[in-house]
């Protein structure tokens, strides 16, 4: 078949910085260092860096590789790899779960992280996080998610900037915010990391992330692990299977998905090493979980010299990181609407970011109001979550891995070896793709199970 999706990206160059940027987000400068935080650092990285390897890009050259064969939004392009494969068109509705649902649902509590990120910019900028101590930070947090009306309109800013970007279509939305916004994260990123080599104390950071202390190694720390990889690169919700659709034949997927997977690795060791030296310097712990970003790292920013320049940088760095992700997000559901209906583009960024805002609205009132309020209590794995924690589970934990598995059994079982042969190396048969293959059919599929065992033990 090998179509051609009358939409491309206009080089090379940027589309790997659009990929770059929807992998690239909360989770490789918020859950790697807390995740690694609270696995015991080397060990858990080493794990990591595996899972990525064998995980995370053999799923992410599938779904590019479907994407592109199928030129259109995920549902479609599924529908129509399969059909020419000679098999179900039903596989569509994987498209239309993970691709309509499971974005959307990302999408909304990505609004809730991406309101924390410019909450924080502006008071940090504007002074108000100077000399806190651990009680004002931790209190500071709470004020802003403790009422509807301190952290709604942040979030729904973000949301709003989300998709007046995608409205505007591939390049003149996508394409131009990752041009802007891309090298300006690269920037602040190595700026800080260079800051905190200088302040902190590097050489202890650098240990604990690269000197593996096997001896806390354990299954749980390896799950850990697995599902960090693959949220960081952001695969197994059929982001990249949207981006894939507009890649050209003149890309080399593999070779383009190695470079992918290679920034976002770099992006969250550097985080490590830019996070981990300031907490060490001023004595703070690494393993305070989720709140180790909004709650523990302002408490280092109020000593360091320059800590108010440097902790604007960071959560602008922060933000940056969430809205290129929040973008991609977008992209599925916004590529299924226009693919499936008359809708123009920009109605459709519209309706599917309204149907997140909503989500996003409870998920914000998940802190205060609504705290007391489990949606799906009756199910043991959502028991005791709020609306937030219950769209994180679903996402992470369960729709990814699902994912995952259907992604790869698609690409590798069902999807004709001549037709994936030919989109990944021109039709010839070299011990990559047998590699490649392998890796899909059996590895992927039962490690991600292993990954939906764990959640279902709690």
């Amino acid at each position: 078949m090998a179509t051609t999706n009358k939409l491309q990206w206009s080089s090379r160059l940027t589309f790997v910085m659009a990929a770059v940027g929807c992998a690239v987000g909360l989770g490789n400068i918020w859950l790697f260092p807390f995740l690694t935080g609270m696995n015991g650092g080397g060990a858990f990285v080493l794990v990591y860096l595996v899972a990525v390897a064998i995980l995370a890009l053999p799923v992410l050259i599938a779904e590019l590789m479907v994407g592109r064969r199928g030129a259109a939004g995920p549902p479609q392009a599924i529908a129509a790899v399969a059909r020419e494969s000679g098999r179900s068109e039903a596989w569509r509705w994987m498209g239309v779960v993970l691709g309509g649902l499971g974005a959307i649902f990302a999408l909304s509590f990505y609004g809730v992280a991406g309101g924390w990120a410019m909450a924080y910019t502006f008071k940090m900028a504007a002074g108000q996080l100077q000399g806190i101590d651990a009680q004002q930070a931790t209190l500071t947090f709470d004020v802003l998610n403790g009422a509807p009306g301190s952290l709604l309109p942040w979030s729904l800013a973000f949301l709003v900037l989300t998709i007046s970007i995608s409205a505007r279509g591939l390049h003149a939305g996508i394409e131009r915010a990752v041009k802007l916004m891309m090298p300006g994260l690269f920037v602040m990123l190595v700026g800080i990391v260079i800051y905190a080599s200088i302040v902190g104390d590097f050489s202890r950071a650098a240990n604990f992330l690269f000197a593996p202390d096997f001896e806390k190694l354990d299954s749980k720390t390896v799950l850990a692990a697995f599902g960090a990889a693959f949220f960081s690169v952001s695969v197994g919700i059929t982001n990249m299977m949207a981006y894939g659709s507009y890649i050209g034949r003149d890309t080399q997927i593999p070779g383009t998905a190695g470079t992918v997977v290679l920034a976002d690795t770099a992006v969250a060791l550097l985080a490590g090493l830019m996070i981990f030296p300031l907490l060490f310097q001023y004595g703070l712990e690494p393993t305070e979980g989720p709140g180790l970003v909004f709650m523990t790292l302002p408490i280092a920013f109020a000593q360091i010299p320059g800590g108010l320049v440097i902790g604007t940088m960071f959560f602008l760095l922060l933000f940056f990181a969430a809205l290129t992700s929040s973008i991609g997000m977008l992209e599925p559901p916004v590529s299924l609407l226009t693919d499936a209906t008359k809708l123009k583009r920009s109605s459709a960024a519209v309706l599917s970011g309204s149907v997140s805002a909503f989500f996003t609205v409870f998920a914000v009132l998940s802190f205060n109001v609504l705290s007391d309020f489990h949606p799906l209590n009756a199910i043991a794995t959502f028991e005791g979550k709020g609306v937030f924690e219950s769209l994180l589970h679903l996402v992470l934990n369960l729709m990814m891995p699902i994912g995952g598995i259907l992604i790869a059994i698609f690409a590798a079982w069902m999807v004709k070896a001549e037709f994936s042969r030919d989109e990944l190396f021109a039709g010839r048969d070299t011990i990559s793709y047998r590699v490649w293959q392998i890796l899909l059919r059996f590895v992927v599929p039962v490690l991600l199970a292993f990954v939906l065992i764990d959640v279902a033990k709690g």
